[in-house]
């Protein structure tokens, strides 16, 4: 270990006991990666706190010390941005797993940032209430990492991503302070700005969420298509009549496969797509609305179609497509977990243009997606032991991401950037957007130790040598620019 963060590991051990401070190589290495495994580096030390106060006394002294830090939760990630630093702390924040508060008269919980994201709802399901963001990895995910990443999930189409069910966020800034994050703070809206920042901006100790009400009634329906294009087609007519689901979801041919193998969802035999739809609210205007959609899917070529009896059969349908990502692992060796967005109407084109990558180039890619707001979840498959197998899996990754932007959408719905698309920030923003972003990032942390290496390109801009600046930022006293 370099004499930096040996130095740092005395002045750690006393405040959170030797065996939270951990530097056994074999140890470490068990947090060298997040969900997306292809990026990897094994931590120079990790910590373990207990709560908040222990997190900004970690802080302090890294900041003091000079040495890089990262935050991790469950370490579910899909972007690499909780990839540690071998020059580094890696604090993760498991152990912050309380439910401080639960606010049934003010709709709200407080909860420690390690929290598994289902816990919550489970916590408030007796008194009538859920957690209305649902990643696919709710069952693991960590209330921290959502805020980091701004998480989404199936039922986003009409809830919203995490910053629309975060009421405030005690904070631990980069100097070692606990500040306060409010919705409903006058002036600049901080919290807006932290959450979704991939804690690049500093580490959330503490969440106040917005619980909703359980909806009156729930019904869900499967369609299943012979293409992915019919599908598709359904998805916009639904959406075309005024109805907004809970959610649309859609599987093509290959991801069923995968979660046939995995989790036995017996989905439609031969199907070529399948779709699921879910609605809810009150009674009488599911009723309604149900009938129209069960209209339209069978108008767009549905030849199978299967509703939904009670909580065990629409579990059983969701079953397949929230075991989509892992199931995928029953059918190939390796995968990348791409994450794009693109306008609905653009469903049909990208779909296809997708198939046309994947036999040109060989590359299996099977698809996953929120339908309903066009969030493409393509899983590109490679087999590891090959030779260049990786690389061009790599190459239809971001070919993939490319026709996101090319037809007007996003590198990244849900996932976040972290260090596997930062990369791609040139190709959706100008020069001038990326020193804006990395002004409001040098405002919050103008040391450069908080997470460094994520979200933005290295260089950190155009024509710059990376490494704390030295001097004014170029832009600053050019007012007419912005």
């Amino acid at each position: 270990m370099e004499p930096r963060l040996a130095a740092l590991v005395a002045r750690l051990e006393p405040v959170l006991g030797a065996d939270r401070v951990i530097t056994d190589p074999a140890r470490v290495r068990t947090y060298e990666c997040d969900g997306l495994t292809n990026h990897r580096a094994t931590p120079g030390v990790v910590v373990l706190p207990d709560d908040a106060g222990q997190v900004a006394a970690i802080v302090r002294e890294c900041a003091a010390a000079g040495v890089p830090y990262v935050a991790r939760g469950s370490g579910t990630g899909l972007s690499g941005g909780a990839l540690p630093r071998a020059d580094g702390v890696l604090i993760v924040t498991s152990r912050m797993r309380r439910i401080l508060e639960i606010d049934i008269p003010g709709q709200r919980a407080v909860v420690e940032p390690g929290v598994v994201n289902l816990d919550v709802t489970r916590a408030v399901r007796p008194y009538g209430y859920y957690f209305a963001p649902d990643p696919s990895s709710q069952q693991i995910c960590s209330v921290g990492g959502n805020v980091a990443e701004n998480s989404g999930g199936a039922h986003c189409l009409k809830y919203g991503f995490t910053a629309h069910h975060v009421l405030s966020c005690e904070v631990v800034t980069p100097d070692g302070e606990l500040a306060e994050l409010s919705a409903d703070a006058a002036g600049y809206d901080l919290l807006g700005v932290f959450v979704g920042a991939e804690g690049t901006l500093g580490i959330t100790t503490k969440i106040t969420v917005r619980l909703t009400r359980l909806p009156e009634t729930v019904q869900t329906l499967l369609a299943a298509y012979d293409s992915i294009e019919a599908g598709g087609a359904a998805v916009s007519a639904i959406i075309s009549a005024g109805v907004v689901p809970a959610a649309i979801e859609m599987m093509d041919a290959l991801s069923i496969e995968a979660a046939e193998a995995a989790v036995r969802c017996e989905y439609p035999p031969g199907a070529g797509s399948v779709l699921i739809v879910e609605l809810d609210g009150p009674e009488p205007e599911v009723a309604a609305q149900f009938a129209e959609v069960e209209r339209l899917c069978r108008d767009a070529g549905a030849f199978e179609i299967r509703v939904a009896a009670d909580d065990e059969e629409r579990a059983l349908i969701w079953k397949g497509r929230k075991s989509a990502f892992a199931a995928v692992g029953r059918i190939s060796p390796a995968y990348i977990v791409q994450d794009g967005v693109i306008p609905r109407t653009a469903l049909p084109q990208v779909l296809a243009s997708i198939d046309e990558l994947s036999a040109e180039s060989g590359v299996r890619v099977a698809n996953v997606f929120h339908a309903g707001d066009g969030n493409l979840h393509p899983l590109v498959l490679f087999d590891d032991a090959e030779a260049g197998a990786e690389e061009r899996a790599e190459e239809v990754s971001g070919a993939i991401l490319d026709l996101c932007i090319e037809h007007g959408g996003s590198i990244t719905g849900e996932h976040g950037v972290g260090v596997d698309k930062s990369r791609y920030m040139p190709r959706m923003f100008t020069d001038t957007d990326l020193d804006t972003m990395q002004m409001v990032r040098c405002g919050f942390d103008p040391a450069g130790l908080c997470n460094p290496g994520k979200v933005f390109p290295t260089p950190r801009m155009c024509g710059e040598v990376p490494g704390v600046r030295k001097g004014p930022h170029p832009f600053e006293g050019k007012a007419d620019l912005f």
